[in-house]
């Protein structure tokens, strides 16, 4: 069965996503859309509602993801995903 992806369309819908860096739709938290794959916080597009669960290949389904969500997330939808452990880096010294 195809999903009838175009990556033409793919292109459009991931520069018109990362043009306004919004945060990530999973785990809400920023995105550094410097970052390049394969690194885990970089920039993807996420289908809200997965294509084989139904989902449209289309803009209104899409929103941008950390790659680490978006791997966590799978195929599920968002209320069936597993939590995305998030870790946090300080520069201060506990000892």
């Amino acid at each position: 069965m195809s999903t009838g992806r175009n990556t033409t369309v793919r292109d459009k819908h991931r520069a018109a996503i990362r043009r306004t860096k919004p945060p990530c739709h999973i785990c809400k938290g920023e995105i550094d859309y410097a970052l390049r794959t394969p690194h885990p916080d970089s920039f993807e597009v996420d289908h809200v509602v997965p294509l084989n669960q139904g989902g449209a290949d289309t803009l209104d389904n899409k929103a941008a993801a950390h790659r680490r969500c978006n791997r966590a997330k799978s195929d599920k939808l968002d209320s069936a995903a597993e939590p995305v452990p998030v870790s946090f880096e300080t520069s201060r010294c506990w000892w």
